[in-house]
């Protein structure tokens, strides 16, 4: 008895020592700082209430449709719930939407990491084909024919007319207040010096996170990303070989971006950081999200193939699955049943007590001819 309780207790202190070695190699998870806000758009009051208008704005969408909140809902995370976003009437997305929490924190956004400002993200979803198919032109001369509008862009950016990258702004300084609070996530709460804020199941996920479990790896620093890319073999969305709408849209996507016929005319795969890249040894890579919020924003990977924490940590505990370009981080972690659970009770604790919602905003009324507006 006495033996085995020695051979346990040099164990525990081995599995201690290792996470405390794997945590110094990367930065350290902690407490989100104030988000970056750019010098060139400043956020104000006015220009976030605004912002969070036209993030309900329907008009801002090709058909009136599809504002950003149609696959961005509070209640939903901030995300839309489904596997694959609904994409533009008439087509299919070939993506799960992320939640826009803490987005203010990305340097690279989308999956690919295509755009690198929130500045940026707003009009390539508006514009995008298969998101909001909206045209900069027509959708800033509806806000200029509509009194409200014309007036809040005016006392906020001192045009004398809605401009359109304007209203791009306005988005992305409201985005930015969509971050998690300190005081409410139970994790932070510890970190800041509140012992008591974990239980003992999440403390031992923690010391999984940082040691056998190899998180720390890819989702480290206080965002719990680190914001690179890689191919970890998520099993492929079926719709891609069996919904002729899902097929048109992959594939116009691989046309849209350049690559050779051979190649669009057979695509069955996500190819992920390549459409950015070219380079073949980024295919099937995607861009480490952040773990924060995860308790409210399932389903989880980049097509949404995992639906609950249990789920991605099974995928990881048999390391990942097969995969072009597939990372050597990913390999068998042998974990045991409890300690599944007890990483699963450290990642809900990364999210806050409770979701960040927020109610719908009023909209400005109908359009207005000219002579009024003026």
């Amino acid at each position: 008895m006495k033996t085995t309780f020695r051979i346990t207790l040099a164990a525990g202190a081995l599995a201690l020592a290792f996470s405390a070695l794997a945590a110094d190699r990367y930065p350290k998870l902690g407490p989100l700082p104030p988000p970056p806000i750019p010098k060139d758009n400043p956020n104000t009051p006015e220009k976030v209430a605004l912002g969070k208008k036209l993030f309900w704005e329907s008009r801002l969408s090709g058909d009136n449709s599809m504002p950003c909140v149609s696959c961005h809902l509070p209640a939903l995370g901030w995300g839309d719930g489904s596997q694959l976003s609904r994409g533009y009437p008439g087509t299919k997305h070939w993506r799960n939407s992320q939640t826009v929490l803490n987005s203010a924190y990305y340097n690279k956004l989308f999956w690919e990491g295509s755009v690198t400002s929130l500045e940026g993200q707003a009009p390539a979803a508006a514009g995008g084909g298969v998101a909001g198919n909206g045209d900069d032109s027509v959708m800033e001369m509806r806000l200029r024919f509509i009194p409200e509008y014309v007036a809040e862009f005016k006392r906020v950016f001192g045009t004398e007319w809605p401009r359109i990258n304007d209203a791009w702004r306005a988005i992305a300084a409201y985005q930015r207040i969509l971050v998690s609070d300190a005081k409410q996530v139970p994790f932070d709460r510890y970190a800041l010096g509140d012992k008591k804020a974990l239980n003992d199941a999440q403390k031992k996920g923690m010391a999984l996170y940082n040691g056998k479990a190899n998180c720390i790896a890819c989702h480290n620093g206080p965002l719990a990303s680190n914001q690179k890319f890689y191919a970890t073999g998520v099993p492929d969305h079926p719709l891609f070989k069996e919904d002729p709408i899902t097929q048109i849209t992959h594939r116009w996507q691989y046309y849209q971006k350049g690559v050779p016929e051979a190649m669009y005319r057979n695509a069955a795969d996500d190819a992920g950081l390549f459409f950015v890249t070219k380079n073949p040894k980024d295919t099937a890579k995607f861009r480490v999200p952040s773990l924060r919020e995860l308790k409210y924003t399932a389903p989880f990977m980049h097509n949404g193939m995992l639906a609950t924490l249990a789920e991605v940590v099974e995928f990881y505990d048999k390391g990942g699955g097969a995969a072009q370009n597939k990372s050597p981080i990913l390999k068998p972690l042998k974990l045991t049943a409890q300690e599944k659970k007890d990483l699963v009770a450290f990642l809900e604790a990364l999210s806050m007590d409770a979701p960040l919602l927020h109610d719908d905003p009023k909209l400005p009324g109908d359009y207005q001819p000219l002579a009024a507006v003026k």
